[in-house]
């Protein structure tokens, strides 16, 4: 019976963050896809810190919002980016302040492809790379940080029955 709750309890983490992700990226969307985008919903790459559950919630997240305001390729790919991101900020949970590296350097090498190649983006990919990244910086980097801080006295509270 435990073990059927902790699944449930996951599965029900991971659908609030998916659900969160899309929350904070439909309604932006005039700035969250394009060569210059920001992404509200990119400072949530930091939840793998707190429960392995923001790892499928991330991902489908993605994929929703990237399916719902993008393309297919742009659902597939950008989810992968955000996969990678947070399966390694997961493993780089015991370094709090590393946990935002991940997803700021998968989306900075992904995304460019995906903009040039599903879009038709004229930019260089070098430019492409610079206008991600800047814009995985400040939304995962600062906000993402800010949240983790704000979150972190809650830890206990919000994500103990979901965590590893």
């Amino acid at each position: 019976m435990r073990r059927n709750q902790n699944k449930v309890t996951f599965i029900a983490y991971g659908a609030v963050i998916a659900a969160l992700y899309v929350v904070l990226t439909l309604p932006f969307a005039s700035i969250a896809y394009g060569v210059i985008q920001f992404r509200i919903a990119e400072a949530l790459t930091i939840l793998p810190f707190f429960t392995p559950a923001a790892i499928p919630g991330l991902t489908i997240g993605c994929f929703l919002s990237n399916l719902l305001g993008g393309s297919v390729i742009d659902a597939v790919f950008g989810s992968l980016a955000t996969l990678i991101g947070a399966v390694l900020s997961y493993a780089l949970r015991r370094h709090k302040w590393l946990v935002c590296v991940p997803p700021i350097l998968s989306n900075t090498l992904i995304i460019p492809w995906v903009l040039r190649y599903a879009y038709g983006a004229p930019e260089t990919i070098p430019y492409l790379m610079f206008s991600i990244g800047i814009s995985e910086i400040v939304a995962v980097g600062i906000l993402g940080n800010l949240l983790l801080t704000a979150l972190q006295p809650l830890r206990n509270m919000l994500f103990e029955k979901c965590s590893a």
